[in-house]
């Protein structure tokens, strides 16, 4: 007789496969709350204390670690094998359908204690989809609810599974179990204060595949980090196609952005890019100024707010062509406007900081850093001019850096009335970022003006002067900083220093 053993936390489908099993005639045995959940549904099915002759104990934590258990799933079916298991009363085991205590959503809870989420490490449930991902040859692994119907039409149209997808689910097996573990080794480093533990293991769970890379030449997929958290994998798509990997990239930079104000705020990005950034009264007015603020780069961009949107705002968004737009919510009425452009991409998510490690692949390994959380506080300011800003110039230098934070560096923001009207990224030198920023000499005029780093130089001091800036913000900390601090008293403007670079590579 074959023989299935059936142990799943997600019961979703179980049913289903498990009758399906028993009218091919597989005799199945579960444990727990699994058994109850097959036996409640008519389904014969024997216990693990009735094959092991051993009653499950310490709470649980004991119940199919057993040599009649792993014997039956570790038995290859050669003669030798099966001679052995045979002469100590160990029946073999065919299919395997395991899936694991929930970590991750036990650890999502903030009230969690360590004694409830050590409770939710799973032993048994890896140690037997391990034994029998070693033994897929002879032994059918299913660790999710989707392989449940593809391993029925196999089984009811030949009588077997096939060598592929016995070999494909023992790779999801394994798969399966690293992400377990990573979650656990990455939660007890975070109780720790370990942010660079020995060993880093990273955990990903698909969301989809995607189109193509940066590139259509390049493959590429999207991933759902295994710590608890909302990020973007969790945003709901209400209106559009799935989002194709520079998209990602593109609402990632303008969602970070959005979320470093505190008052009523909308980015524009293009190419990881603010195009455009601004704060109003209104949703509608922040939308309106921060596309004036380049519209002709703003055009087909990646739009952020971090307020619901409403039905004015909704109507100007539907007006140019955009490629996506995420917010916290939307009102029904906004909603309706925005799913009219078949092609308009809306997320929602809700806004929250979750600061999560950075990572960025190199060859042969990766680096890792923590999130740049550091910004500029009014109070720590120092004023290194003769002439100090006014209360005005500092608001406006602080929204202009939090800006340059998120430019790709070497970066210079000039901003006036709370938006961006100059936005320099990316240049080899910062004198030509510098350049580019400036542009608008008319707009600039009565400006502020905001570098990621410091000035080696005064000459990106000496174009800001020429359009008009009256107050600088940058880190300081060149040793020729008496450069920049000189040119500025030289034409009455003021400068002042974070203590704090951005750079953004």
């Amino acid at each position: 007789m074959k023989r299935a053993l059936i142990s799943v936390s997600n019961k979703q489908g179980v049913v289903e496969f498990a009758r399906g099993l028993e009218q091919l005639g597989y005799e199945l045995i579960s444990t727990g709350g699994t058994f109850k959940t097959l036996q409640e549904a008519d389904i014969k099915v024997r216990q693990v204390a009735d094959l092991t002759g051993f009653p499950e104990i310490l709470d649980g934590r004991v119940k199919t670690l057993h040599p009649k258990i792993h014997g039956g799933i570790l038995a290859r079916r050669t003669p030798d094998h099966l001679q052995q298991i045979a002469a100590n009363a160990i029946e073999p085991i065919d299919i395997v359908v395991v899936n694991l205590y929930p970590f991750r959503e036990t650890i999502a809870n903030p009230d969690v204690s360590l004694e409830d989420a050590i409770e939710n490490i799973d032993i048994g449930g890896p140690t037997m989809v391990r034994s029998a991902a070693k033994n897929y040859q002879d032994v059918v692994i299913i660790v999710k609810p989707e392989f449940y119907g593809l391993v029925l039409q196999e089984l009811q149209a030949t009588g077997q599974v096939s060598g592929g997808m016995r070999f494909q689910l023992a790779r999801e097996a394994f798969s399966h179990t690293a992400a377990y573990d990573a979650m656990i080794s990455s939660y007890l480093a975070r109780l720790q204060g370990v942010p660079f533990p020995d060993n880093m293991v990273l955990a990903g769970e698909k969301v989809y595949d995607l189109r193509y890379g940066e590139n259509p030449h390049q493959k590429a997929a999207f991933y759902r980090n295994m710590n608890p958290g909302l990020g973007l994998a969790d945003a709901r798509v209400l209106n559009g196609k799935e989002l194709s990997y520079n998209n990602i990239v593109d609402v990632q930079a303008g969602w970070a952005l959005v979320k470093e104000f505190d008052d009523t705020a909308c980015v524009i990005i293009k190419h990881t890019n603010p195009c455009g950034t601004a704060v109003a009264n209104t949703l509608a007015e922040a939308y309106e100024r921060a596309f004036a603020g380049d519209p002709v780069s703003a055009y087909g961009g990646i739009i952020a707010f971090n307020r619901p949107v409403d039905l004015a705002t909704a109507r100007k968004v539907a007006e140019p062509f955009m490629e996506c737009v995420i917010a916290p919510g939307y009102a029904p009425e906004a909603l309706e406007v925005l799913q009219a452009k078949k092609n308009l991409r809306v997320l929602e998510l809700p806004v929250q900081n979750v600061a999560e490690m950075q990572v960025k692949s190199v060859e042969g390994g990766f680096v890792v850093q923590e999130s740049d959380l550091g910004s500029a506080d009014p109070a720590d300011l120092q004023v290194v001019t003769d002439k100090a800003p006014s209360a005005a110039e500092i608001k406006e230098m602080v929204f202009a850096m939090k800006v340059a934070k998120h430019v790709k560096s070497n970066a210079i923001v000039v901003a006036k009335g709370l938006m961006t009207i100059g936005v320099g990224a990316g240049q080899m030198n910062r004198v030509g970022s510098a350049a580019i920023a400036l542009q608008n000499r008319e707009a600039c005029q009565g400006a502020v003006m905001a570098s990621d780093a410091f000035f080696p130089f005064s000459d990106t001091v000496e174009l800001a002067v020429q359009a008009g800036i009256t107050a600088i913000i940058q880190p300081g900390g060149s040793i020729r900083d008496q450069l920049s601090i000189d040119e500025c008293n030289r034409h009455g403007i003021s400068m002042v220093f974070t203590g704090m670079r951005h750079f953004k590579h």
